[in-house]
């Protein structure tokens, strides 16, 4: 069973970066509001071509009757944002998922410490919006390869320049190499809390810097998955599924979710990539092998919960509340 979805029309497209477009999608029924979102949320877009993908809400949390997310036209791309370049346009309508939030905004944080990385600034540029909103204390670093390549650059200035947010610009075209973030985020306060949504080097380069500054409070959202190279499991494993009572057998190179499904159980899920959330399951008993991109370092170690799309099992039996 996937996720409930909401018909979606595509009202604005804008060119908003090099290789950078917004979309606003409004409800296709006017008269019905789209559930509210906080800060930090993400939507699914089910593609007319067969792709789910999901992207980060960038408009302000108090908006009911839109949602836009920015999107990337990336080199790499599998067929998602190629699609919604090439081929989505103004007056079409696709299901979108209801808003999930794996990144959410502490909004009772004395002071907060944004960082985005290239096309990472969408759901930062939301929490910097919701921040100033609330008179919470915030400061932005929004890190690019190009300032021609940075998105939503005026409106963040103009913002900023209004509520006196301070504002760090890096771009490494102009700066001669990528930032250092160790200099650039010390002495802000190990009580401050601090977000950043990038590329997976600088996430890891970020999540290593707070460490060593000794920043408790560091949140992260990454694009994809974390692919860690692991030996191709040359066994299978049994799930049990405390609650519906089935235990499934998971052979090597199947997921959890689909092997389920195979058996007859409908476990929500979304774009099968360890993103999303959709999927997310708690575990019971065993050894979790993870491979999403979504929990921290600190759930990971508590082995409570997966995302059964692509995480396994490392030692069994896996005992899932399914």
């Amino acid at each position: 069973m996937s996720s409930p979805t909401l018909n979606a029309l595509v009202h604005t497209m804008r060119y908003e970066a090099d290789g950078i477009v917004s979309v606003e999608f409004r409800p296709a029924t006017p008269e019905v509001d789209f559930p509210a979102f906080e800060a930090g949320s993400h939507i699914d877009l089910h593609l007319p071509n067969g792709l789910v993908r999901s992207y980060s809400l960038c408009n302000p949390s108090t908006d009911r009757q839109r949602y836009v997310v920015g999107v990337l036209n990336d080199r790499k791309s599998r067929g998602g944002s190629r699609y919604v370049h090439q081929q989505l346009r103004v007056g079409m309508t696709l299901p979108i998922s209801v808003p999930r939030n794996n990144f959410k905004l502490e909004e009772g944080a004395e002071r907060s410490v944004l960082v985005a990385g290239g096309i990472g600034v969408t759901p930062i540029w939301c929490m910097l919006q919701r921040l100033v909103a609330i008179g919470k204390p915030v400061e932005l670093l929004y890190c690019a390869r190009a300032r021609k390549e940075a998105a939503f650059v005026e409106a963040i200035t103009a913002l900023a320049a209004e509520k006196s947010v301070q504002l760090t610009w890096h771009f490494d075209e102009e700066k001669g190499g990528p930032p250092n973030l160790a200099e650039l985020l010390a002495g802000k306060g190990a009580d401050s809390h601090y977000y950043c949504c990038g590329p997976t080097p600088m996430l890891d380069g970020f999540e290593k810097t707070c460490e060593q500054l000794a920043y408790p409070h560091a949140h992260i959202e990454r694009f994809a998955a974390v692919h860690v190279e692991a030996p191709s499991a040359t066994q299978s494993y049994m799930v049990e599924c405390a609650k519906s009572g089935k235990t499934v057998e998971v052979p090597p190179g199947k997921s959890i979710l689909d092997s389920l499904i195979d058996a007859g159980l409908n476990p929500d899920h979304s774009c099968k990539e360890g993103v999303c959330g959709a999927c997310e399951t708690k575990v019971l008993d065993g050894e979790i092998d993870h491979h999403d991109g979504i929990l921290t370092k600190l759930e990971r170690a508590s082995n409570k919960t997966m995302m059964i799309c692509v995480s396994g099992c490392k030692r069994g039996p896996l005992v899932l509340d399914i």
